[in-house]
């Protein structure tokens, strides 16, 4: 039996329940955290605000990064390439799990703006796809070079002895630089200006604002 071709209307169901589960539900890893043996390290209350202040950016980025691939995957051109995305998506979803759980370890909680970012990050994957492939493969480059970039300032940030935080941003990072290397090889091009200097822009604010509310 054949499978059923999914409509407009079943994607947008389905990506209506991602949202949900993305912003308000506890997305489920695929793969054990990173940090799952390392030690729990003694810091201060200044310390762990800090550690929490950046590792809940790096949640947020990861909403977007879901909204991201979601709004390109719903508008993609070839079912290919949708494919690329969601299996991208896919491990995106275990970043923002072992975000999410390190907030908790941490006595945070996530932005409280996340459904603006999930919104706005969607409708920007939705626009990338809808001028085709090599653009919306683009902005995967962009976007994951982008945020490799901004990991590594995380990773100089750290309290020096956090080393849960610190496991599970090495290990997203190496998952975006690869997202990024296959995005390239797929055919994504190479964004014209000024567009990376406004996605900077955008995660800048991004940033600011999510370190504390």
């Amino acid at each position: 039996m054949n499978a059923r071709i999914l409509s407009p209307f079943d994607r947008l169901l389905i990506g209506l329940e991602r949202a949900l589960e993305t912003v308000a539900g506890s997305p489920e890893a695929a793969r054990l955290s990173p940090a799952a043996n390392v030690d729990e390290a003694e810091m201060d209350d200044a310390e762990r605000r800090h550690a929490a202040g950046l590792m809940r950016i790096n949640h947020t980025g990861e909403v977007c990064a879901q909204a991201l691939y979601d709004g390109q995957a719903a508008l993609a051109r070839s079912d290919e390439n949708r494919d690329h995305l969601q299996h991208a998506a896919a491990e995106e979803t275990d970043h923002l799990a072992w975000c999410a759980e390190r907030l908790k370890e941490l006595d945070s909680r996530p932005s409280l703006l996340n459904p603006l970012w999930y919104a706005g990050s969607y409708a920007i994957g939705a626009l990338a796809a809808l001028a085709g492939d090599p653009v919306s493969l683009g902005f995967v480059v962009e976007t994951e070079r982008q945020v490799e970039a901004h990991l590594e300032e995380h990773l100089d940030r750290l309290p020096p002895q956090d080393d849960r935080s610190r496991a599970v941003l090495v290990q997203m990072q190496a998952d975006e630089v690869r997202h990024a290397e296959n995005a390239k090889e797929r055919g994504g091009i190479d964004l014209p200006f000024p567009i990376p200097s406004l996605m900077h822009a955008s995660s800048l604010v991004m940033k600011t604002i999510a370190y504390r509310i």
